[in-house]
């Protein structure tokens, strides 16, 4: 697909990362834990919202990154700014600086705009493509199996440095403990 060529290298920022959360050696996955990281409070990293950023913000261009999400029941993704409020309870919505989607109980999917959309999904998507245009002011996001495209945001003002933003959502007795990982380099279906 032709977005694909906007694909850029995303690696999640341990600054930025809940305590929770376990990631990776190379920065390409994270998983909800159930102990502390002991990572030190600085004001970058999420508490108590268990999500991440990456380390790589954007101020202009196109830009796109997929993540895989197989085996997972619950999930944040998109991307957020700079300045999005990450001590205390955070309500996901553009207006507060999140353009994402999650999955919660297995298959309810929604677009975590103002108001919430719920998604009719034909089939589960094993990863996720989040596509950026920064000037256009567009947020996508697509099966990247199928390149159904789940959803837009569209009419988007960006005024800061805005980074992939993902959340791999709390263990649920085990049945969500899969990493999300971030596929790189990308490969389209045939």
């Amino acid at each position: 697909m032709e977005i694909t060529k906007y694909a850029v290298e995303v690696t999640l920022d341990p600054d930025t990362a809940h305590n929770l959360l376990i990631l990776s050696a190379d920065g390409k996955q994270v998983r909800h834990g159930t102990l502390s990281q002991k990572r030190s409070d600085n004001p970058k990293r999420f508490d108590p919202i268990a999500c991440v950023l990456g380390k790589q913000g954007f101020t202009s261009g196109r830009f796109y990154y997929e993540v895989e999400v197989s085996g997972k029941t619950e999930w944040d993704l998109g991307v957020a700014r700079e300045s999005i409020n990450r001590k205390g309870d955070i309500t996901a919505s553009p207006e507060n600086g999140d353009w994402s989607i999650w999955l919660r109980n297995g298959d309810e999917y929604k677009a975590l705009d103002t108001p919430r959309v719920l998604l009719s999904l034909k089939e589960k998507p094993e990863r996720v493509g989040v596509f950026v245009d920064y000037e256009a002011g567009l947020v996508s996001f697509y099966d990247a199996d199928r390149w159904n495209l789940m959803y837009s945001f569209r009419g988007v003002s960006f005024k800061e440095n805005i980074f992939p933003f993902i959340c791999p959502s709390t263990r649920d007795g085990g049945k969500n403990s899969p990493p999300l990982m971030i596929i790189t380099p990308i490969s389209c279906p045939k």
